[in-house]
């Protein structure tokens, strides 16, 4: 049964991954975004808005049974854009460079995978990238 787990804040990053890759093996997906517009209820980063149906699909449709996508919103747009401060950006392991970022997370780091923007909403790429 495929799950959901949703990290809403930087400081509990690291704990939870861990905790989610101990609990749950190799079959973890980490889906960076632009937080929701609570006005609106969608992110608001339009790349975003395009991409997260298409993910959420292929992930419930190609993803291993066990698999987990670990939803990561990275902040709003005042904390994202044009900030090279913004803790995903300087994170060691996920250096974000652009939203969204689909990363398969691997156990060591050392076999992670990922698709960035329009990758991400691409259903060649996404049908490639969970089936295997």
């Amino acid at each position: 049964m495929v799950r959901f787990v949703r990290i809403p804040t930087y400081e509990q990053f690291d704990k939870m991954i861990d905790k989610t890759v101990k609990e749950n093996g190799k079959n973890i997906y980490v889906l960076l975004f632009g937080t929701e517009d609570p006005s609106t209820g969608s992110s608001w980063c339009p790349d975003c808005v395009i991409a997260d149906p298409l993910i959420r699909r292929h992930f419930s449709n190609e993803a291993h049974p066990e698999s987990v996508l670990v939803e990561v919103p990275v902040g709003t747009r005042s904390q994202y854009k044009g900030r090279p401060d913004n803790p995903y950006r300087t994170h060691p392991r996920i250096q974000l460079k652009a939203i969204p970022t689909l990363i398969k997370w691997s156990a060591n780091g050392s076999d992670d995978k990922s698709l960035v923007e329009d990758e991400c909403s691409r259903d060649d790429m996404l049908k490639k990238f969970f089936s295997e």
